[in-house]
């Protein structure tokens, strides 16, 4: 008599694997729904999302030239805080929007129709699309109102912008495995995101703070997004300090580990 075991199978198994035309058909179908559900439910939709930045850098204008006679840079406050605030709101969004990827369409991981990569990867994609929307006509309506023309280094914006985009995606992939397997984490992370707007050089130039703390800002690699993002609308600030190596290659450290983690562990934390 001859036994024939039974083949070992695993929870992911069962579920199809899923072709590269399929995959992208997924990311677009998950766009198309964070789209409905977070901007079409909503009066308004996308004016707010672009509402939102406008009347911070007005509020951040106001308040300042109150209080000094001119920017750090230039001469437009306005210029000066939307090139440090929108490419911090570009990390701050997408990594917090990343970071919840799972938990959002954790329903439909059930029925094997979408992966953590394709939940995760639509939230990064829509996000930065929408940034990047947002980012362009706020900088278009600020140049016009210039007395003058502005000289604008449109490769090296784009370099500053993906590497916000870089570090968002990381970062929020790693928080991604992290919220769910510590749930205490995400709390600790809001209140540590907190001061993180003020030591990210969205208000002030790194030369300008005392040489006993510039080392320290230095490790934060949000300050050389906007050191970069400054160097490209003032063509005088040239930052010493600028390493776009270090805040590359921290965006990808960290994404290096959120998807080694949530490849290892994802099926796993969300069955329980």
């Amino acid at each position: 008599m001859t036994l024939m075991s039974a083949p070992i199978t695993t929870p992911n198994a069962a579920l199809p694997r899923r072709s590269g035309a399929r995959a992208h058909r997924t990311i677009v179908a998950l766009m198309l729904r964070e789209m409905a559900t977070t901007f079409g439910r909503s009066p308004g939709g996308y004016i707010w999302a672009l509402l939102e930045p406008i009347a911070a850098i007005a509020l951040l204008s106001f308040a300042f030239s109150l209080a000094f006679r001119a920017p750090p840079l230039g001469s437009s406050f306005a210029l000066f805080y939307a090139t440090g605030y929108l490419p911090y709101m570009v990390f701050h969004d997408i990594a917090q929007k990343t970071a919840a990827a799972t938990r959002f369409s954790r329903p439909l991981f059930t029925f094997g129709a979408v992966g953590w990569a394709e939940a995760v990867l639509a939230r990064i994609v829509l996000n930065t699309l929408t940034h990047l929307m947002i980012f362009v006509i706020v900088i278009a309506g600020l140049v016009a109102t210039l007395p003058g023309p502005a000289t604008i280094d449109v490769p090296v914006v784009l370099a500053a912008l993906a590497m916000a985009a870089l570090l968002a995606a990381g970062i929020g992939t790693l928080n991604c495995y992290l919220f769910m397997a510590f749930p205490a984490w995400e709390r600790l992370w809001m209140i540590a995101m907190r001061p993180l707007f003020i030591v990210s050089g969205v208000l002030f130039l790194l030369e300008d703070v005392p040489s006993a703390y510039q080392s320290h800002l230095w490790a934060n690699p949000l300050f050389h997004v906007t050191g970069m993002m400054r160097s490209a609308f003032y063509p005088d600030y040239s930052p010493d300090y600028l390493s776009p190596a270090f805040g590359f290659g921290s965006g990808l450290l960290f994404l290096f580990f959120g998807a080694s983690l949530l490849r290892r562990y994802h099926d796993d934390l969300v069955a329980k």
